[in-house]
C-alpha cells in the first residue's frame, strides 16, 4: 500500500492507496483583483508578450528606416536594409532554438541566488517562453521578406539591373516556402498533425535555407560596385548570419548516432529505457530520439541517478510512435544533439518547489527528486502507480519523497489539482508550483496558482 501525507488545516493525516480521501480541505483563498488576473490568462502570458516584443521592435525601426533612414527614396526601396531585416529576424528565430543557445538562457536565468527577491526570481523562471521569440522573430521575417519581394518586383518593372528574372523567381519561391512553413505551424495545425509540421519544418527549412544562400549570392553578384563577389559576401551582414544560422542548423546532426538501449517493460502502458553511450546529463535536460532520423524524432525528460553513469527515458503511450515503441522494444535508438535544459531547471530559483505530475509526468519530475538539491514536496496523480510504472520506480520516489501524495485515480477517481497543489504549498511553504502535466490540466493549475499570488509554471507546447 502506498502512503501518502495530507496536511489539513496544520494536523498531518495519513490516507491510504485504498481509503477515501477526508472531506476537510483547506479552502481556496480568493483570486486575485480582475486587473491582475487579466495579466496571467494565457493570451497574455511571457510567450506572447515575447512575440509582442519582437513585433514592436520591428515596427519601430521599420518606422525609423522608412521616415529617418530614406528606405524609399524617389529611385526605390533600399533593397539591402530590407534583406538585412529579413536576415536579422529570420537568424533570430533559428538560433534561439538552438541547444546551446537554450542551455545558455536557462543557466543566465537560472543564476540569480534565491536571496533575490521573489517578485524578480518569478520572471526569471519563465525563461522557458523563449519561444515567443521564436515565432516573433518568423512571423517578421516572414512580412519584411513580403516587403522585399514587393519592392523587387516593382524594381524589376522599372528595368533595373541589380533585380534578375532568376533572383525574382527565387525570391518567389522563397516567400512561398516561408508561409507554407507558418501556416503549417499555427497551433490548430500542429497539434492535429504535429508529424506533418515536424516534417514541413525539418525539410521545408532546410529548402528555405538553401534558397536564402542562393538569392544571398545571386543579389550579391548583382550589386554595382569593383568589389569581388567574395569581397562583397565578406562585407555583408547577411553572408555571415547565414553561416552562423548553417552552422546551428548542422551542429546537431554532427553529433548523431545509434546507441544501443536497454528497456524494461513494468506494464503495457510504459518503457523504462535505459542509455549508457558516455552521456550522463544534468537533472532537468531532455534527449531526443528517434528510429527514423529523417522523418521523426521525439524529446523526453533525461532522468539521471546521482553517482550513476547513464540516465533513464520514461516513455508512455501517447500516440502512434510511443505504442509502437513499447509494442515493438528497439534494441537501439538514434540520437543527435546534446541534453538540453527544459522547464523544470527552474526549481533552482526558489527555496521550495512543490511538484504536481500526473501519469509519465513523473518522468520529468524524478531527476530533481532524486538529485534533492532543491527542497521539494511531490503531489502524483496516476492510475495504479504500482501495477503501471512498477515497484522499483515507486520504491525510488518514496525513497526520496517520504512525505509524497501519490493519488491512485483508479481507487479515488481524478482529484482537483489545484486544491492539492495549494494544500501543498501551504504545508510544505514552497515558494513555487511546477506542473507536469497535460496541457488542459496543466494550464489549470498554473493559472489556478498564479491567480492567487503563487508562482506557477508548466510546459507551453510551443515545439
Amino acid at each position: 500500500m502506498i502512503k501518502t501525507t495530507v496536511t489539513i488545516e496544520g494536523a498531518g493525516r495519513q490516507v491510504g492507496q485504498h481509503q477515501s480521501v477526508p472531506a476537510e480541505t483547506s479552502s481556496l483563498p480568493q483570486q486575485q483583483a480582475l486587473l491582475r488576473r487579466v495579466f496571467k490568462h494565457r493570451l497574455l502570458m511571457h510567450y506572447h508578450r515575447l512575440i509582442a516584443v519582437v513585433v514592436l521592435v520591428n515596427a519601430l525601426v521599420g518606422w525609423y528606416g522608412f521616415v529617418e533612414g530614406n528606405w524609399l527614396t524617389a529611385d526605390g526601396f533600399s533593397l539591402a536594409a530590407l534583406s538585412n531585416l529579413v536576415v536579422i529576424n529570420i537568424s533570430l528565430a533559428i538560433l534561439i532554438r538552438q541547444q546551446y543557445v537554450i542551455n545558455f538562457l536557462f543557466w543566465a536565468a537560472t543564476s540569480a541566488p534565491t536571496s533575490w527577491p521573489l517578485s524578480i526570481r518569478r520572471i526569471l523562471g519563465k525563461v522557458y517562453h523563449f519561444g515567443g521569440i521564436h515565432v516573433g522573430g518568423s512571423i517578421m521575417g516572414t512580412v519584411w521578406f513580403a516587403v522585399l519581394v514587393g519592392a523587387m518586383t516593382a524594381q524589376f518593372l522599372n528595368g533595373s539591373a541589380a533585380v534578375s528574372i532568376g533572383l525574382l523567381t527565387i525570391t518567389y519561391s522563397l516567400l512561398v516556402l516561408l508561409l507554407l512553413i507558418i501556416a503549417l505551424a499555427l497551433p490548430q495545425f500542429r497539434a492535429r498533425y504535429h508529424d506533418y509540421f515536424e516534417l514541413a519544418h525539418r525539410f521545408g527549412g532546410w529548402a528555405a535555407l538553401i534558397l536564402f544562400w542562393v538569392q544571398t549570392i545571386m543579389f550579391t553578384a548583382a550589386r554595382p560596385g569593383d568589389l569581388s563577389l567574395a569581397a562583397d559576401l565578406f562585407n555583408s551582414l547577411g553572408f555571415w548570419l547565414l553561416c552562423l544560422v548553417t552552422f546551428s542548423v548542422v551542429l546537431p546532426w554532427l553529433r548523431l548516432r545509434k546507441v544501443a538501449v536497454e528497456i524494461e517493460n513494468p506494464s503495457s502502458h510504459v518503457a523504462l529505457v535505459r542509455f549508457d553511450h558516455g552521456v550522463t546529463p544534468f537533472a532537468g535536460s531532455s534527449t531526443a530520439v528517434s528510429r527514423s532520423p529523417l522523418t521523426e524524432w521525439h524529446s523526453f525528460a533525461n532522468v539521471p541517478a546521482p553517482g550513476e553513469e547513464g540516465f533513464r527515458l520514461t516513455i508512455s503511450r501517447a500516440g502512434d510512435w510511443t505504442g509502437s515503441f513499447i509494442d515493438d522494444l528497439p534494441e537501439k535508438v538514434w540520437v543527435k544533439g546534446i541534453p538540453t535544459a527544459g522547464v523544470g531547471n527552474i526549481d533552482k530559483l526558489f527555496k521550495r518547489v512543490v511538484w504536481i505530475a500526473t501519469g509519465s509526468g513523473i518522468g520529468p519530475t524524478l531527476p530533481h527528486l532524486l538529485s534533492q538539491e532543491v527542497p521539494a514536496r511531490l503531489v502524483w496523480s496516476t492510475r495504479s502507480p504500482r501495477k503501471t510504472y512498477g515497484d522499483q520506480l515507486v520504491d525510488e520516489i518514496l525513497a526520496v519523497q517520504p512525505e509524497a501524495l501519490i493519488w491512485d485515480t483508479s481507487e479515488l477517481g481524478r482529484p482537483d489539482l489545484v486544491q492539492l497543489a495549494y494544500e501543498a504549498v501551504q504545508e510544505f511553504d514552497a515558494e513555487a508550483v511546477i506542473c507536469i502535466s497535460n496541457k488542459k490540466l496543466t494550464w489549470q493549475v498554473v493559472y489556478g496558482m498564479e491567480n492567487r499570488g503563487i508562482p506557477a509554471y508548466g510546459a507551453i507546447w510551443d515545439s
